[in-house]
């Protein structure tokens, strides 16, 4: 047996193998590849979803990620698709469905269509973290393209248009120790709605936290990363409208935070109103398990868009809704 076979003798799922078949970008490619690059890694079931209007065989696409995983003879010098690594340490992997990333064939592809944008969705740290945020954006957007009265519009269109960076400074303040510090707000990313309704469009911008509960709520560390100190630094910028400026933004901004377990939800929301006190009602939060311990690549949660965010002191909220 071939050591890049399995026992079935197919290709195995966690390296390519090539069998010198010519792969060239067609459109649908090119539109998996700028996803990709706009959002982060993401399962073939959204990369299907995003080609479902004008390629409706599953099986033919999903043959033609494999081709675009394994097969090196392009124009651009290798594969145009990864799978990252990281996917296959959970437990079953081989049931889950693939994640795809750009390889450096894919980025080059993309760099010569025009469309590769320098502020994309390019982050550090943990890849399962940046693979939650990912599935988020991408969860919105998707579902927000079954709608005809709601318009995506991606991080990168945003700081383009401001000439800014996610990241803001803030100045906050230690509750025990009464002690100012300076604290860069890096959110995990942004996007804004375009809302059409009967007296014109209406924008709404979100800032979103993805959190798998590996930072604590609370710390007597202030310089430790925390739920605490997180509300604390969106009480300033978002309390204060210091987004407005930064990102040259005149519409509202609400914070969706998402987390993997329901106990979390409550241990968050509890500290909300003495950390956060002026912007209750701009805090959105949802459980999505599917990133929780036993982690599985998640099929689009349209939920995102169409279901109800938890709040404290009012009511649950929905976003597709003006």
């Amino acid at each position: 047996m071939s050591a890049d076979r399995d026992t079935t003798g197919r290709r195995k799922r966690t390296q390519p193998v090539s069998t010198g078949k010519r792969v060239t970008p067609q459109d649908r490619d090119l539109l998996w590849f700028r996803k990709i690059h706009e959002h982060g890694p993401l399962p073939s079931s959204f990369l299907l979803q995003y080609a479902k209007d004008t390629h409706r065989s599953e099986k033919r696409a999903k043959e033609r990620l494999t081709d675009l995983f394994n097969e090196d003879n392009t124009p651009h010098g290798g594969p145009y698709l990864a799978r990252p690594s990281q996917q296959f340490r959970t437990i079953d992997s081989r049931y889950n469905q693939l994640v795809y990333d750009l390889t450096p064939a894919g980025k080059k592809a993309l760099k010569g269509t025009g469309f590769w944008i320098e502020r994309s969705a390019a982050r550090s740290g943990p890849w399962l973290h940046g693979f939650m945020v990912s599935c988020i954006t991408a969860s919105v957007e998707l579902a927000v393209l079954d709608r005809d009265d709601i318009e995506y519009i991606p991080q990168s269109q945003l700081l383009e248009r401001a000439d800014a960076e996610l990241r803001f400074p803030t100045r906050i303040t230690d509750p025990a120790t009464k002690r100012q510090y300076e604290k860069n707000l890096i959110p995990d990313a942004l996007f804004a709605l375009k809302y059409q309704t009967s007296e014109g469009n209406r924008y709404r911008c979100f800032l979103v936290e993805a959190d798998r509960a590996t930072e604590p709520a609370t710390s007597k560390n202030f310089n430790r990363k925390s739920w605490q100190r997180n509300l604390l630094q969106y009480e300033q910028y978002v309390g204060r409208s210091l987004y407005r400026e930064h990102l040259k933004l005149k519409s509202p901004m609400l914070v969706l935070s998402v987390v993997t377990d329901p106990k979390r939800l409550d241990q968050v929301l509890r500290i909300v109103p003495r950390h956060a006190p002026s912007i209750q009602s701009l805090l959105l939060f949802q459980v999505w398990e599917d990133f929780g311990p036993s982690f599985r690549p998640p099929r689009p949660n349209t939920a995102l868009l169409e279901g109800s965010w938890a709040r404290t002191e009012v009511s649950s909220f929905r976003i597709d809704q003006v």
